[in-house]
């Protein structure tokens, strides 16, 4: 039952992640834009370029604020990344444990070394 609401929830993320794909990709846009024309307003000296380049900049806030949506997708992502992290690394531990019948014999033998050591 446990897989199953998991599978069902990875399949809702992969879902909301693939539908906002265009507004990630118009948010990484905007963003760019915007950047650039910071760089370029703090670089420039003249009056009219630094008009230009804030209305550039400003547009590509619009930009931004148009792709706002995309925030859902990048956190669908990484919550989908958290979960296979986390399921990989519960299912290599299961099979550390379950088939290494020395295990225990390997603890208990580095715990019998530290108490020779101490005394």
């Amino acid at each position: 039952m446990k897989n199953l609401l998991a599978f069902t929830l990875a399949v809702i993320l992969a879902i909301i992640a693939f539908a906002s794909l265009g507004n990630i990709v118009g948010l990484a846009i905007s963003l760019i834009i915007v950047y650039y024309s910071l760089k370029q307003f703090l670089k420039t000296r003249s009056t009219w370029q630094k008009i230009a380049w804030g209305i550039i900049g400003v547009i590509g806030l619009s930009g931004l604020l148009g792709n706002l949506p995309a925030l859902a997708g990048i956190a669908a992502i990484y919550v989908l990344y958290v979960g296979y992290k986390n399921w990989k690394k519960e299912k290599v531990e299961k099979v550390d444990t379950e088939q290494d019948p020395f295990a225990s014999f390997e603890r208990q033998w580095k715990d019998l070394e530290k108490s020779r050591t101490k005394i």
